[in-house]
């Protein structure tokens, strides 16, 4: 939608030009549909929650359903007030940069619900600062580089949504906007080059391999991609409409970023099972928990 500067080809909220399903051309095509999407991801996370109250019994996994369920409804209500206020830059930011926070509650909710979380979660409930004071150094690598990566999605987001000139999104290219996201770029490559050197030659768990060979790919074509979003962002004023190929290239760095941050968290979540499984073995006598130390998602 923001590459294709639809932002404001419907300008009111709720409602879209007056209605619950205006005429779907031109850039109300991109604005409804991505108001559409976004009322479906809300009622598929209203569902969510009914199903974590029933069959969920750890209050805090329940937690991160509320918590999630309250951030789909402010990013709603963000796009509304973006809208209604002609794109105000920290608006804009700021809705897209709580869109990877939620996508982060999910794929957190999908990992910790899953069947080999069932002792784990109960054990990082009754003692998680002993299972993570001593935590190792990989797993603060990876805590480190998750961090990194959503910041990098901020200034990448601040970057994207400044030089707005009467509603025209990114009339104006920001230089400092730019040169700090270049700068964020140069740092989150080196952080995953070092970690995934780390994690191939310390980490043994096949899982976890697979998924810094996944990060590794996925950073060579967010900076091959990012190369071509600059190109495409260099000079918007003169575009009187943003070809095909540029929304595209744009749009595919962006979701190959948000890609890169889910894959981050996951291999972050498996090392915490890893922590959180070696104290359970360790302090509970049971004959059955030294096989929690293996059960890594």
């Amino acid at each position: 939608m923001t590459s294709n500067d639809a932002g404001l080809s419907v300008p009111d909220w709720p409602l879209s030009q007056g209605q619950l399903m205006p005429p779907m051309v031109g850039g109300v095509l991109y604005e409804h549909g991505h108001r559409m999407v976004a009322a479906t991801v809300g009622l598929l996370t209203i569902v969510l929650n009914i199903w974590l109250w029933k069959a969920q019994s750890y209050p805090w996994v329940r937690g991160l359903g509320l918590i999630a369920l309250a951030a789909v409804i402010v990013q709603g209500v963000l796009g509304g007030v973006t809208v209604l206020f002609f794109l105000p830059t920290p608006i804009s930011v700021l809705h897209a940069s709580l869109a990877p926070l939620f996508l982060c509650l999910v794929v957190t909710l999908s990992v910790v619900t899953s069947s080999s979380w069932v002792h784990l979660s109960r054990f990082l409930m009754e003692g998680w600062r002993e299972a993570l004071k001593g935590t190792e150094r990989e797993l603060r690598l990876a805590v480190v580089t998750t961090l990194a990566l959503y910041l990098q999605h901020v200034l990448g987001a601040a970057l994207r949504h400044s030089g707005t000139v009467n509603g025209t999104k990114g009339a104006v290219l920001v230089t400092s906007a730019l040169v700090v996201h270049l700068g964020g770029a140069v740092a989150v490559t080196g952080l995953i080059i070092v970690v995934s050197r780390v994690f191939i030659k310390r980490i043994h768990d096949p899982t976890i391999i697979r998924l810094v060979y996944l990060e590794l790919s996925l950073l060579l074509a967010q900076l091959f991609l990012g190369w071509g979003a600059y190109l495409a962002r260099i000079d918007p004023a003169n575009q009187v409409q943003p070809t095909v190929a540029k929304v595209w290239i744009t749009t595919s760095h962006l979701t190959i970023g948000v890609l890169l941050l889910a894959t981050s968290l996951v291999v972050t979540l498996k090392m915490t099972g890893k922590a959180v499984g070696k104290a359970a073995s360790k302090n509970r006598k049971s004959p059955l928990e030294p096989a929690l130390a293996g059960q890594i998602l």
